[in-house]
């Protein structure tokens, strides 16, 4: 008969065994253990976030210049390549491409900035009369009787409309006064976040490759070679969407200015900068762009507005299908309306930041995302079809 001591050694034998098996040898459970954990982490972090508060400072300061150098690098690092290459040494291929960015910049000061100074203030003048005009054209159409019979079927008062319009306006107006010393605090640092790019610019095009080098070396050997993978990756987005996008933008705003000046739209410069700017941002960029060009060509008479709709058209269609395949490819793999989901809700979350930002953030993370997802399918084993055994 076997003595009750040996049934309690049996006892507290088979209760881990069944724990083990049961609960550590699960993987769903222990991914849900994992998640809680994280999410364990998260909360403790946020109830001590004011120890983060001078790191976030840090990094609020810091990331423009960072952006902006990183952009002008993924432009510029071909050409100091290509002068390497030609035996020319790195330190001094980058100072003759400063010197060759700063004969550009005085040409264009010289030359463009009069233009477009007198077309600004130009536009600015006649602004309050393209003001009337639009109001004229408008009381015009509201005083019709169609207006008066579409007013009448979906049951709106014009007058309780324009009232809360001028209401609203006038608070914009009174938020922008009261916002006015902001701005200027948030010029103040962009002009010195400026200054400061080229210096960063500067190090990075003379010794940008060591970097990867430098990140792998804190991660243990076994990690180095996937984190390579993923840092290529990353760098092989972020350059293609940057010099694409930047490529496609400037186009754009050729061909619009060589079609305004063709059909004779006044302020075609201002107006051909404005769209290629704005083009910098994937789809919505060019519905925002049309928008100035519109009320230039509607004040200026119906068959310039016609012509106007007619050239943007052309250049949408020839960016579409000529420029941006030949240039931008399929390197995003990214979906239209993902891209336009991306950039709102990053609109929303972070301004015009996030709004610049949304598309290649949304690149890096898709990268990041992707690897560890591979990652996690290899080790796991839940996505092999020839393993059938059950959690």
């Amino acid at each position: 008969m076997e003595q009750p001591e040996h049934k309690l050694e049996n006892q507290t034998r088979v209760w881990p065994e069944r724990f083990k098996r049961f609960f550590l040898n699960n993987k769903f459970v222990l991914f849900l253990l994992i998640l809680l954990l994280v999410g364990l982490n998260i909360m403790v972090l946020t109830k001590v976030s004011f120890v983060f508060h001078p790191l976030a400072v840090l990094i609020k300061t810091i990331i423009l210049p960072i952006i902006l150098s990183g952009i002008l690098y993924y432009l510029l690092n071909p050409l100091v390549d290509v002068m390497e290459r030609w035996k020319i040494k790195r330190g001094w291929g980058i100072l003759i491409l400063y010197l060759a960015i700063g004969g550009v910049l005085t040409v264009v000061v010289l030359a463009v900035i009069p233009v477009l100074r007198h077309q600004i203030m130009g536009l600015i003048d006649n602004f309050p009369t393209y003001s009337e005009t639009v109001r004229d054209q408008f009381e015009e159409l509201t005083g019709s009787q169609l207006f008066s019979q579409v007013q009448e079927t979906v049951n709106m008062n014009w007058q309780d409309w324009w009232g809360t319009v001028s209401e609203k306006a006038t608070e914009i107006l009174n938020s922008t006064w009261t916002k006015l010393g902001g701005f200027l605090g948030a010029f103040t640092e962009t002009v010195l976040s400026i200054v400061t790019v080229p210096f960063i610019l500067f190090y990075l095009l003379k010794d940008g490759k060591k970097l990867p080098e430098k990140i792998l070396s804190f991660l243990p050997i076994k990690s180095r070679t996937g984190a390579m993978h993923v840092l290529h990756d990353i760098n092989h987005q972020i350059s293609s969407f940057i010099r694409g996008q930047i490529i496609v933008s400037m186009c754009i705003g050729v061909l619009l200015y060589i079609g305004y000046m063709i059909i004779g739209l006044d302020y075609a410069l201002i107006l051909a900068i404005i769209a290629s700017f704005t083009s910098v941002v994937p789809y919505l960029g060019p519905a925002i762009a049309i928008t100035p060009a519109l009320i230039v060509a509607l004040v200026t008479s119906p068959i310039m507005l016609l012509k106007m709709i007619v050239v943007w058209t052309a250049v949408q269609l020839i960016e579409g299908k000529f420029i941006s395949p030949q240039i931008m490819g399929k390197t995003l793999k990214i979906h239209p309306i993902t891209i336009i989901f991306v950039i709102l809700t990053s609109g929303n979350l972070f301004g015009v930041v996030g709004i610049l930002l949304a598309v290649p953030g949304y690149a890096v993370l898709k990268v990041v995302v992707s690897h560890i997802f591979n990652l996690f399918k290899d080790k796991s084993g839940l996505y092999d079809p020839n393993n059938n055994k059950l959690l």
